[in-house]
């Protein structure tokens, strides 16, 4: 069974090192929902962008953890 995580990522595209461990999913829904509910934590701490993985492979990303600019 392959894990899914989320790379933390920086505006540049640069890998946030010294966060604690990324948490590992047993399913994309979960993941999913994770990152729902931490997001905003994930900002404060310096994260820019996250890209889902399944193991090595890439299933979406890089997508940026700010809101959208208001008009």
């Amino acid at each position: 069974m392959t894990d899914w995580v989320w790379r933390y990522e920086r505006a540049d595209g640069s890998v946030v090192d010294g966060l604690s461990p990324a948490e590992r999913f047993p399913a994309q829904a979960e993941a999913e929902s994770w990152i729902g509910e931490e997001w905003q934590g994930l900002l404060e701490q310096g994260v820019d962008a996250v890209t889902l993985l399944e193991g090595d492979r890439v299933v979406y990303g890089p997508m940026s953890l700010h809101p959208p600019e208001q008009a």
